[in-house]
């Protein structure tokens, strides 16, 4: 079997763009157009907080991303605008990148320098983030804190290292912009891939609201606000900044004894009451999503992908949810899991996998004969995303309520995964530990940590070279997936230095413990990736000292 040469790894599912290449250049740094605009007498953007730690342009951070090396520029230009989309035989009004859901892949090899043109042709701000790449912290693209926002009809260059091999994902870091089409994969190969496989399948899963009878992901969120389903007066109005420096629509005036999909002053309800999972010991979650998407697609007009039985088929799959966990599991089929979060472990047999919003898990399958179904599940909630693995030319397409036995067999969580011994953590003694509660409530929609909502003034201090230990207790009856910028750690569970991931579940009335290198300079956010909670104050600052 021959491992897959560069152009067989382009023929994805999804138009690559941005082929463009440059000569190889010296410095990877700003251009004079690219990069943080300067603040008036200091040089680059310094945001709000307190003095002696390193801001995102600073010296330490131009001296890290010189270690990365520079390889060959990759040119990409995407742009933001108002799209109207097909989800397979229904149209919605949304936002996304170059009008595609999800949006256009980018692809480059590890080393290489890319440079993305993020065109904001919005009606308000937005920005960029790279998930889960270890970056220069002046291109991570959270807003106030490592840039200021882009305005619309201006453009912003990303430009950085790609440092790392792995399965990543773009998404706006602005309010509920990743709750529209504001996200693409992102796919940096390994020069030296170790794996052998004959296909690739890109699987995005999305959980969909925006445009589904007038609602939008700011009418849901006003509607979770406390007072939205009790009478109570107006709240702040669409102007005033939410925690994450947005603006958000209004909370206002709802009926109380409304079921999902009727009608209110926010448009249709979209509370989702009485939601469990076993597997997340409690809620699924409070958002009741009318579509759940594979590859943009609902699941009575699957996509399919085609390919001939007995190859060997690399999935990449990536929860670009807002709200939503899915269990996923290929009909008829183990899968061995092979990456989490970009970073590979020791192969690991499953029937289903439980993928928290804004992970990803890369599998290899060996295609049988057949029409096979793609499920994931919405966990803890009505409703699944569905696409399709066929290998003859014959059969029917699988029914959309197929239920595969393998989502009620064997699944292995990222706890029980061990690293490769290529990027397995040695055994250090932690320099430093930190201690994180996740508080909140949903009667109060009040999340945060240690009780305080986001403040760009905060900083949880580290510095450069130390072991960090991070404990995080969830003092919440409702689960979390948390992902910390610029760095990967290592989950501890059954060994002392587990899988490398940089997202990562917390059930409710748990605590986790992550071990991580400070080796990225720069202040970088921790938070919470439902993008409720997010927006509602459950972010905070790790921060380099001086």
């Amino acid at each position: 079997m021959q491992k897959p040469s560069r152009r067989t790894l382009l023929r994805a599912p999804f138009a690559a763009v941005g082929a463009g290449l440059l000569p190889s250049c010296s410095d990877s740094g700003p251009d004079p157009r690219s990069g943080p605009q300067p603040t008036a007498g200091t040089g680059a953007f310094v945001p709000q907080g307190p003095k002696g730690f390193v801001n995102p342009s600073d010296p330490e951070v131009l001296a890290a991303e010189r270690k990365r090396g520079s390889g060959p520029v990759r040119m990409v230009r995407l742009t933001a605008a108002e799209s109207t989309l097909d989800l397979g035989g229904r149209s919605v009004h949304s936002w996304a990148y170059n009008e595609s859901l999800p949006g256009p892949l980018v692809r480059v090899t590890a080393g290489d320098v890319l440079s993305l043109t993020l065109s904001n042709q919005l009606p308000e701000k937005t920005t960029m983030h790279a998930h889960g790449v270890r970056l220069r912290n002046d291109m991570d693209g959270a807003p106030d804190l490592t840039q200021p926002s882009i305005e619309p009809k201006t453009d912003f260059i990303y430009r950085f290292v790609a440092a790392h091999p792995g399965t990543y994902l773009f998404h706006s870091h602005v309010g509920m912009q990743p709750d529209r089409a504001l996200y693409a994969p992102f796919i940096v190969d390994d020069p030296r891939e170790p794996l052998a496989y004959d296909k690739e399948w890109i699987v995005v899963l999305d959980d969909w609201v925006d445009g589904i009878g007038g609602s939008t992901p700011d009418q849901v969120l006003a509607q979770l606000k406390p007072g939205a389903h009790m009478g109570m007066g107006m709240g702040p109005g669409r102007d005033s900044p939410s925690p994450h420096g947005s603006a958000h629509a209004s909370p206002s005036p709802s009926n109380a004894k409304s079921k999902s999909g009727a009608k209110t002053a926010n448009g249709p309800d979209r509370v989702l009451r009485n939601s469990h999972s076993s597997m997340l010991h409690g809620e699924g979650g409070n958002v009741a999503y009318p579509h759940y998407l594979a590859n943009g697609r609902v699941r009575t007009d699957p996509s399919v992908f085609q390919c001939r039985p007995g190859d060997r088929i690399r999935i990449r799959i990536i929860n670009a949810g807002s709200e939503t966990a899915f269990r996923v599991a290929l009909g008829g089929h183990a899968m061995t899991i092979t990456h989490t979060d970009g970073y590979p472990v020791q192969h690991t047999k499953t029937d289903a996998l439980l993928i928290g919003m804004a992970e990803r898990y890369d599998v290899l399958v060996t295609a049988k004969d057949g029409v096979f179904p793609f499920v994931a599940l919405a966990e803890g909630k009505p409703g699944k995303a569905l696409a399709v693995l066929r290998t003859n030319k014959g059969g029917n397409l699988p029914s959309p309520d197929v239920r595969p036995s393998e989502l009620d067999r064997e699944c292995v969580p990222a706890r029980r995964l061990l690293p490769a011994e290529s990027v397995a953590m040695d055994d250090r003694v932690p320099d430093r530990d930190l201690l994180i509660r996740i508080t909140g409530s949903m009667q109060r929609y009040d999340w945060g940590f240690d009780h305080k909502v986001y403040d760009v003034r905060q900083r949880h201090a580290v510095r450069a070279g130390e072991r960090v230990r991070l404990t995080l207790v969830n003092a919440t009856d409702m689960w979390h997936p948390m992902h910390l910028h610029g760095h990967t750690f290592a989950v501890t569970g059954i060994s002392s230095a587990g899988a490398r991931k940089d997202t990562t579940i917390v059930l409710p009335h748990r605590k986790l413990v992550l071990d991580f290198d400070a080796d990225n300079p720069g202040l970088w956010m921790l938070h919470c990736h439902n993008q409720y909670h997010s927006e509602s104050g459950m972010m905070t600052v790790l921060g380099y000292q001086k």
